[in-house]
């Protein structure tokens, strides 16, 4: 017998990170996309925790998979045990840095609505790092190192702004649209994933119009703004996002009426009170000075 017999390996770290998230999201490909890994890497990973526990975790049926009786039974704790392990990391990074906030935002929103405000944060915060990371998907703050996100969305924990829709085009591309039928000669600038916004204002403020907008489809907002201030086209706007282009007079609304689209920016807070300067920085975000 070795004077030193080998330890038994513990399950990897990695898998069971697969399976969380593969079991809390529904699915292989919710947990690929949320850990930014293929879908097979993920079924691998699954199979390789099965193996090691010796029992399978999911039912493999032609419309997905389905947590066995061992995964449920073992889901809570498995859950419990990431939270606090995502908790512990947070508190980490907190205490080597109490003065760094990290700050998760839609692309147009770091772009558009945050940028602009930040010269303005640091003069009134500067003992405050402030760093930005722009994500297509609110991040999940349990997990991801993050004190704030600020997304569109409907169930925000602090609302910042109502969303508002409306079409914004220059001074000079104004002067040529002066009806709704006028966009039927113009292109009508949109964004991928806000690819509804047209319908939704037509619908709304010009029902009797007979106006398919046609242009180009941009998968940055950020991009089409800038395109709507070089004259490319009418864009349907985000009311927050180009504010600062209405108050210089760079982008216009040539049409009355806002329709609302029933989500807000905001913010989403991990839960319990905020440290002293992530407080700080949401009164400032929320107050009137900075919007």
């Amino acid at each position: 017998m070795a004077i030193k017999p080998p330890r038994p390996k513990g399950p990897p770290l990695n898998a069971m990170r697969a399976f969380e998230a593969a079991a809390r999201l529904g699915g292989f490909t919710n947990a690929a996309e949320e850990l930014c890994v293929t879908q097979g890497a993920v079924a691998q990973q699954i199979k390789t925790l099965e193996s090691w526990a010796g029992a399978p975790l999911f039912e493999r049926k032609a419309q997905g998979v389905v947590l066995s009786r061992v995964g449920q039974q073992v889901l809570p704790s498995v859950i419990e045990a990431f939270d606090a392990m995502g908790q512990a990391v947070l508190e980490l990074q907190q205490a080597a840095s109490p003065h760094r906030i990290h700050i998760a935002a839609l692309p147009a929103v770091a772009q558009l609505w945050l940028s602009p405000r930040l010269p303005e944060l640091r003069a009134m915060m500067p003992e405050i790092e402030i760093s930005v990371t722009a994500l297509e998907q609110a991040p999940n703050l349990a997990r991801e190192p993050f004190d704030l996100a600020l997304f569109y969305g409907a169930n925000a924990d602090q609302d910042i702004v109502r969303d508002r829709i409306f079409p914004v085009c220059t001074p000079a591309l104004g002067r040529k649209v002066t009806s709704v039928a006028d966009l039927k000669g113009v292109p009508c600038l949109s964004d991928a994933v806000w690819a509804d916004d047209w319908a939704l204002w037509l619908r709304t403020k010009a029902p009797q119009e007979d106006v398919i907008p046609r242009g180009p489809v941009y998968s940055l907002y950020a991009l089409a703004v800038e395109e709507a201030l070089n004259g490319a086209g009418v864009l349907m706007a985000h009311e927050a996002l180009v504010q600062r282009h209405l108050e210089s007079g760079a982008l216009i609304a040539p049409f009355e009426g806002a329709v609302e689209t029933g989500q807000t920016l905001g913010m989403q807070l991990r839960d319990g009170k905020p440290r002293p300067a992530l407080a700080a920085l949401i009164k400032l975000l929320l107050s009137e000075s900075s919007l």
